[in-house]
């Protein structure tokens, strides 16, 4: 089984070649791996059901080799253009739409004016920061 049927088939949210599958939603199953050890995704194929300029720079900064997005954004696939990722996708949107349905992701807003890919993880290290403390409060 592909990576890609793995991903449509088990409902994971992603699904890489070393074995690694999460159902967990947003950038979580990346950025948790990427804080463990930053180069998590090196030399490894993803298949991800959602893929903004976010989880693209993560992928990306984590040293990934090829992408499957089942949707993916305009702003995501700059970035694996930009850095030579190969990549194939489902569908493209212009963003990624935040849960409400009402506007851009988060997390895609953070990284919106953000050319730097260690810029970008810090960024969105502390956003996830901020969301949390607001969601203890």
């Amino acid at each position: 089984m592909t990576l890609k049927e793995q991903l449509l088939k088990e409902n994971y949210s992603i699904v890489a070649s070393n074995g690694y599958c999460s159902k967990d939603s947003g950038i979580k199953p990346v950025i948790m791996r990427l804080n463990e050890n930053l180069h998590f995704f090196d030399g490894l194929e993803v298949a991800d059901k959602i893929i903004g300029k976010a989880s693209a720079m993560l992928l990306t900064l984590s040293g990934v080799k090829k992408v499957y997005a089942h949707v993916l954004s305009n702003a995501g696939k700059d970035i694996f253009e930009k850095y030579g990722i190969a990549y194939e996708y489902g569908e493209m949107v212009d963003y990624i739409v935040n849960r409400k349905g009402d506007g851009m992701c988060p997390m895609e807003m953070t990284v919106k004016d953000i050319d730097d890919l260690n810029e970008a993880y810090e960024a969105l290290n502390k956003k996830i920061m901020q969301l949390r403390s607001l969601s203890e409060n």
